[in-house]
């Protein structure tokens, strides 16, 4: 196996065993463990040391990992890196249990995000995230990621037969069409209570332990590599995991430098960002002011630091679709397996710029790695991301780019394999700087 492809299938693996935010969290966590990085608490008093290695987290969906410079952190600066842990989808509201016609259980849902709905439809799904039990102490209970590996759900789709119009374009109501079917009653079933004992069984617990839960759907399937020459990656959740793990991987193979580097992965980016574990709340900016405080610089330091540094806001990019291809801007047009994307928007949606713009160009042809750029067509509404956020709260020199990709916020997405190469080639070498 050539090495994109097996960079490939690492993402691959990566996201499969990280259904939810908490799950892709987690798995961050216990590599950065494995490679040697100290976990501290936010609420603990920190120590920290040129050349050490650390991480910390918030919300467990959140995580924060750096490796301290052995400059001056006031003359280096911070080298970072942006992605975020969550994607579109549905999230189980309490007491999601709904009895059908006396013979089936659907469960109640909530829209998380944008998704594109109808790529929902007729998957097997199944459920993960994290849940709260009780403990000795109230302020702080217990959490418990589930995932039950298995097929439990179907979002069914209505036969032609029954709605002839359907391929001429059907809106679908996200309280009414969009609910999975769990099960079909039986007399043993206590049908008020069927996903908590569902759960608790899956972890072995009391069900009356459970208080509540963060749960998402999620699709059973794994992702795949294909193509006529094995060139794409069909997989959930690559915004922006895809990003997230490269981050990883390049900060993980870093040897360490005269600046700190930072691998910053929130969460709620498809819902804007401001909550306490996003790029719009106040966390990055006191992260980075308490490292520079407990190497024993001041706040004027602080401000060199922050000025003194350079920001990746690591997000996917949209690649020309085969189909239709007059969608995209006629002389900005991405295609995949032809490098990272450099996002621009004349009303800032992107942080991107001509200076931050030509040095992440920069970084890339020094790495060898191609690039591409990507502009909204004028008469279209784009989306943003985390850079233009996380710049309202801690103003650092950034630059919006990502792979290009087909179908984003689809239950599964296309991207690239030399894509996903490339990338992490061009993080390390912005790791070795």
């Amino acid at each position: 196996m050539s090495l994109e492809k097996q960079q490939a299938q690492e993402l691959i693996d990566f996201i499969d065993r990280s259904p939810s935010t908490y799950h892709a969290v987690n798995n961050v966590r216990e590599e950065l463990i494995e490679g040697g990085f100290q976990e501290l608490d936010l609420r603990d008093e920190w120590t920290i040391n040129k050349g050490g290695k650390y991480f910390t987290g918030k919300n467990g969906s959140a995580i924060f990992a750096f490796t301290i410079g052995e400059g001056e952190i006031e003359e280096e600066g911070f080298q970072l890196v942006c992605a975020h842990s969550d994607a579109p989808g549905f999230k189980i509201k309490p007491n999601p249990e709904i009895e059908v016609e006396g013979n089936y259980i659907k469960l109640n849902t909530e829209v998380y995000g944008a998704p594109i709905l109808s790529t929902w439809m007729d998957r097997p799904l199944s459920i993960a995230g994290r849940v709260c039990v009780q403990s000795n102490d109230p302020l702080n209970p217990e959490h418990l990621y589930v995932k039950i590996d298995r097929p439990l759900m179907v979002i069914p789709n209505l036969a032609i037969h029954l709605n002839r119009e359907v391929n001429e374009g059907v809106a679908l109501n996200k309280q009414k069409d969009m609910l999975p079917l769990l099960s079909m009653i039986t007399d043993e079933m206590e049908k008020e209570n069927c996903l908590i004992n569902l759960i608790a069984e899956e972890l072995k617990i009391n069900a009356q332990s459970i208080v509540d839960f963060d749960v998402t759907l999620f699709e059973v399937e794994k992702g795949n590599i294909f193509g006529l020459n094995e060139e794409f990656i069909s997989s959930p959740k690559l915004d922006d995991l895809a990003m997230a793990h490269a981050g990883l991987k390049a900060l993980l193979d870093s040897k360490g430098t005269k600046k700190t580097q930072m691998l910053a992965i929130f969460d709620n980016e498809e819902v804007g960002s401001v909550t306490k574990q996003g790029a719009g709340s106040p966390v990055l900016r006191h992260l980075l002011q308490r490292i520079v405080y407990k190497l024993g610089k001041n706040m004027e330091e602080f401000q060199r630091a922050i000025y003194n540094s350079f920001m990746i806001s690591a997000d996917m990019a949209h690649a020309v679709h085969p189909n239709i291809s007059e969608k995209h801007d006629p002389t900005n047009r991405p295609v995949i397996n032809k490098g990272p994307v450099i996002k621009i928007h004349a009303n800032n949606k992107y942080t991107t710029d001509g200076d931050s713009g030509t040095v992440f160009e920069t970084l890339c042809k020094n790495a060898e790695v191609p690039y591409q750029k990507f502009v909204n067509r004028s008469d279209l509404v784009g989306g943003s991301t985390l850079g233009n956020v996380s710049t309202g709260q801690v103003d650092i020199r950034t630059v919006d780019i990502g792979n290009p990709m087909f179908a984003m916020h689809s239950v599964r997405e296309t991207g690239g394999v030399k894509d996903n190469a490339y990338i992490r080639q061009v993080f390390s070498y912005f790791f070795s700087l």
